[in-house]
């Protein structure tokens, strides 16, 4: 699958479900994976916030 796929995908299923994230790398560095991590509760608190924020960001955490 292309990359451009893939983040299409991803972008799709972050308007179904805003907290997914796209960590699917295995050999991500220390900082890659603290960053998902803050990417992830700051999604998951904009999300219990209101739904439409929880999209936007996840949106903009996928394309960044």
């Amino acid at each position: 699958m292309s990359p451009g796929t893939a983040n299409c995908i991803d972008i799709l299923l972050a308007v179904i479900l805003p907290l997914w994230e796209s960590s699917s790398s295995s050999d991500a560095s220390k900082y890659e994976l603290y960053t998902v991590q803050v990417e992830f509760w700051i999604c998951l608190l904009l999300t219990l916030l209101g739904y439409l924020p929880g999209i936007i960001y996840a949106v903009y955490a996928i394309t960044k």
